[in-house]
């Protein structure tokens, strides 16, 4: 056995090398983004002055800002409940002793090993066959443009949200379904009064995942769309993510770009932390 002193030498050799990594590749350049977007600039290095919440002010009266928020906000709404309730329903499916389950297991979950910028090519090809017979495009029919992306996450997500939704309804007590039983309760019951109470740990851990992959998508929604329709200027299906690189690419928008980043990392903050606090209150302990 080691003696204390040398067990915490053994520790921080471990230890320092990954905490300086964070530091250097998340940390100074996080603590220098929250500086740089109270800053007019062009190039990192060469700072103009600072200009307190001038960019702050100018971003929130880009339209295509603005949209996109509202747009984002919808979209993650709209994958949150739809690819949480096809995983949660496939993995009820694949937990009930069907035949071939882990076959169906590994062909859903098949999808998520994909690259995003991939799946976007593979979604354009599939939809630009189909809506050719409508005679429109995902590029100028937002609406389409809009499940376009829906329908592309959820065919990605569901599958490796199913695998926690599994691991779930794994853990559930035996003992619990068998005292339901013999008090009477179908299976409708069972699931109502037994399994979601029991899930809610997975449920958190899954509308946490889908919330923050919804917000932070990027890939997809540039190949998919780009954004476009462009109308009146104001991008139609631009998600937060696009609209921040969009413009930071700019080095007119460049330093607009960099608090519209910061905007962004405070509302997923919020609205992460909101959710985590709201369903760990519902959990059960077994």
């Amino acid at each position: 056995m080691f003696k204390k002193p040398r067990r915490k030498l053994y520790a921080l050799i471990f230890v320092v090398p990954t905490l300086a990594a964070f530091c250097i590749g998340f940390i100074y350049p996080f603590v220098n983004g929250i500086y740089l977007s109270f800053c007019d600039f062009k190039v990192i290095n060469k700072i103009k002055g600072f200009v307190g919440f001038e960019n702050y002010a100018t971003a929130f009266q880009d339209d295509s800002f603005i949209r996109s928020i509202w747009y984002t906000a919808l979209f993650v709404i709209v994958n949150v409940v739809l690819i949480n309730l096809i995983a949660f329903f496939v993995a009820y499916a694949l937990t009930i002793g069907i035949r071939g389950s882990n076959v169906y297991r590994t062909v859903f979950f098949m999808p998520n090993l994909i690259g995003g910028i991939i799946l976007g090519f593979i979604w354009k090809k599939i939809f630009g066959a189909i809506l050719v017979h409508f005679g429109t495009t995902l590029t100028t029919n937002a609406g389409w443009g809009f499940w376009g992306l829906v329908i592309l996450m959820c065919w990605q997500q569901a599958g490796y949200m199913m695998i926690i939704y599994i691991a779930g309804f794994q853990s559930v007590p035996a003992d619990l379904y068998e005292a339901a039983k013999i008090d009477g309760a179908n299976r409708r019951q069972l699931l109502r009064n037994v399994t979601l109470p029991m899930m809610m740990p997975s449920i958190t851990i899954c509308t946490f995942l889908t919330l923050t992959n919804s917000f932070k998508l990027y890939d997809q929604n540039l190949v998919l769309t780009d954004g476009e329709p462009i109308v009146n200027g104001v991008y139609q299906t631009e998600l937060i993510a696009h609209n921040i690189v969009r413009n930071y690419d700019n080095p007119q928008t460049r330093a607009v770009g960099q608090a519209e980043g910061i905007i962004f990392f405070l509302i997923v903050v919020v609205v992460a932390l909101a959710q985590l606090y709201f369903t760990r209150r519902k959990e059960v302990q077994a």
